[in-house]
């Protein structure tokens, strides 16, 4: 593990500390996310009842610093925090993942941005869309964006959007950079028609001709390096976090909650369930099931495991104000991939031993499992495209890196 020096941390900065009241204030809510969950998957979207829960009890703000009325959590705390809100609902804890996210990314711009952003509002959510799908003209003081991006997941819940746009650069520089709007520059389409996930409301925002100033706006490249444009870096632990490792780590963290669901309601049921077509009159009994269940519940302890240990990685590093080495993140984005392979084969094995009723559509593990499958698909969470890149890191391949990292 080499060390990279980036500005250094002043004295007197917290460590990263667990916090189970956060975590408890998740869990509290477990009943009422369920309550409402199957009303936001029929309706396409998460209640607003939900939505105004989470904002209440902060879990919506995990990553603002303080001095913006937020939290200010440790990743670890974050990881478990959105697990929890999964284990209630998969759309919910996605969307909760995705505004915790990209409520992060606003505190990294420019201190006039942040006061655009957060100015008597500590509970401001952005939605974020990084891929550029925007046209552009370069204007006094800023640029006129249209476009339109698919997959905007919360953006209903949102009151900002952070979104991708291609500047016009020298040839050989990156152009992507993420440009901040206000709710009222832009629509929402409905686009999203799926089978999992469907509460996330993940639909296409769609702009035209809108004004963007250069203080809302900052580079992918330097993002991605956690050279953020805030002020507050040498000041503030979460703004050395790493881009795309904890971009990627809050997405991993649904499938933690939803695997924990589907052993839950596993547990609750299946051991005096009989055992069609065989002797066993309670499945507690039959050594298939006892063997499906085992491997469940320790490919879900090892998700865990891997999810900890990255969080902590990128705590640590931000802690002690160093850019993680390329190797620690191409271990943080392979070990993401494994966490998502691991939720998922957990899960299938668990609806495996539940029988094929778990198939129903008013079964809650249907769902639980067509949200894990759409989740786990995500660019950043696809297992074989992290293998790529840390086998390409731990050889030394001779081609450039192929995805950011």
């Amino acid at each position: 593990m080499t060390i990279q020096s980036t500005t250094p941390l002043s004295a007197g900065i917290e460590r990263p500390t667990f916090d189970e009241e956060l975590v408890a204030r998740a869990t509290k809510l477990i009943p009422l996310i369920r309550e409402h969950s199957t009303e936001g998957s029929a309706n396409g979207q998460i209640s607003p009842v939900v939505i105004d829960a989470l904002e209440a009890e902060g879990l919506l703000n995990l990553l603002v610093p303080r001095r913006l009325g937020g939290q200010e959590a440790s990743m670890r705390t974050v990881v478990e925090v959105l697990a929890e809100i999964s284990r209630g609902d998969g759309s919910t804890g996605w969307v909760a993942s995705l505004l915790n996210a990209g409520t992060w990314f606003g505190t990294t711009f420019t201190e006039q941005a942040q006061n655009d952003l957060f100015a008597g509002s500590p509970n401001t959510r952005i939605s974020a869309i990084f891929t550029p799908g925007s046209t552009m003209k370069r204007v006094e003081g800023g640029y006129v964006v249209s476009g339109r991006w698919p997959y905007s997941s919360g953006a209903f819940a949102a009151n900002w959007a952070a979104l991708g746009i291609a500047l016009d650069v020298p040839e050989g520089e990156d152009p992507r950079a993420i440009a901040l709007f206000s709710r009222d520059q832009y629509t929402i389409e409905e686009s999203w028609y799926v089978t999992g996930m469907k509460g996330t409301a993940s639909n296409t925002v769609v702009m035209n001709e809108q004004f963007v100033p250069d203080h809302r706006v900052q580079s992918f490249a330097g993002m991605r390096d956690a050279q953020y444009l805030t002020p507050y870096a040498d000041r503030e632990r979460n703004s050395r976090m790493t881009f795309i490792a904890v971009a990627a780590l809050v997405l991993i963290s649904p499938q933690l909650g939803l695997a924990r669901h589907a052993l839950e309601l596993t547990l609750q049921k299946l051991p005096e369930k009989p055992v069609a077509y065989t002797r066993y009159t309670a499945a507690k009994n039959s050594p298939v099931h006892q063997l499906g269940v085992a491997q469940a519940a320790t490919k879900i302890r090892l998700a865990e495991l891997l999810a900890g240990n990255a969080a902590d990685l990128i705590d640590q590093f931000a802690y002690e104000g160093h850019l993680q080495d390329i190797e620690t993140r191409a271990q943080i984005r392979n070990d993401i991939g494994f966490i998502a392979d691991f939720a998922k084969e957990a899960i299938d094995a668990l609806l495996t031993a539940n029988g094929a009723g778990s198939f129903a559509e008013p079964n809650v593990l249907s769902r639980i499992w067509r949200d894990s499958e759409i989740g786990a698909r995500h660019a950043y969470v696809t297992a074989e495209v992290g293998k790529e890149l840390y086998g390409r890191v731990l050889l030394g391949a001779d081609d450039p890196i192929t995805m950011d990292v």
